[in-house]
């Protein structure tokens, strides 16, 4: 008929370490077996859960001591990679959060559209999304390995021209300040877990659109930012 007009596409984009998968074992065991391997200290477990979701050389930059160099930092990313990936080739597979797998499946089951937008690189976003038969739910993965990291506004951007979704029909959920900055400067809607990485007072600096304890509450989250799909 004419003078229809279609509704508009509604967007779901996740962080993933820390909000949809639980990878700080496999996080702090790379990072400190890396600085180990150039003769650093490692860093303390807590320190390396404060900068998840950042580029990897910018995490590394981060946690460095005084005097090192980026040539430095690019041979302990090499380091890092090395034995993250090994534990995952031996089967070491980080778990999805609590109700991640269940929210992520009502949601596309409802009609909206989803994105990853991830500090990890390219293989093991989608080795962890294979292990746990999510892929296929997904339409745009943009990882570390795609551009400007967290919190520029690149990678969220690139997940909406992908999908084809306008900001105000998008929603970023994330467990770190880098995913909330990163919405603000795309002016997406957020929604702060507080099961990640980064402590709740934190994330209430930042002022998210919402903030939910359990993913159980997700849905209705983004309802309310967004509306239906």
């Amino acid at each position: 008929m004419t003078g229809m007009t279609s509704s508009p596409l509604k967007l779901v984009v996740f962080d993933m370490d820390g909000t949809l998968v639980d990878s700080q074992g496999h996080i702090v065991e790379a990072m400190q077996s890396a600085f180990s391997a150039h003769g650093h200290p490692p860093p303390a477990a807590k320190a390396v859960r404060s900068i998840v979701g950042l580029p990897l050389l910018g995490a590394i930059a981060a946690l460095a001591p005084e005097g090192t160099v980026e040539a430095d930092h690019v041979r302990m990313a090499d380091v890092y990679k090395e034995t993250y990936h090994a534990k995952r080739t031996g089967g070491a597979v980080e778990p999805l959060m609590v109700g991640a797998k269940a929210a992520v499946e009502r949601l596309d089951a409802a009609g909206y559209l989803l994105g990853v937008a991830t500090g990890k690189g390219r293989r093991g976003m989608v080795g962890v999304l294979e292990s746990h038969g999510l892929i296929g739910r997904f339409v745009s993965l943009k990882c570390g390995d795609d551009g400007p990291g967290k919190p520029n506004p690149h990678m969220l951007r690139a997940v909406m021209d992908e999908a084809g979704a306008r900001a105000a029909d998008t929603v970023m959920i994330g467990d770190t300040t880098f995913d909330l900055i990163m919405a603000r400067a795309a002016d997406v809607p957020s929604i702060a877990v507080t099961w990640g990485y980064h402590a709740p007072s934190v994330l209430a600096a930042e002022r998210p659109g919402r903030t939910v304890d359990r993913f159980e509450d997700v849905f209705d989250a983004v309802d309310a930012l967004i509306g239906p799909a």
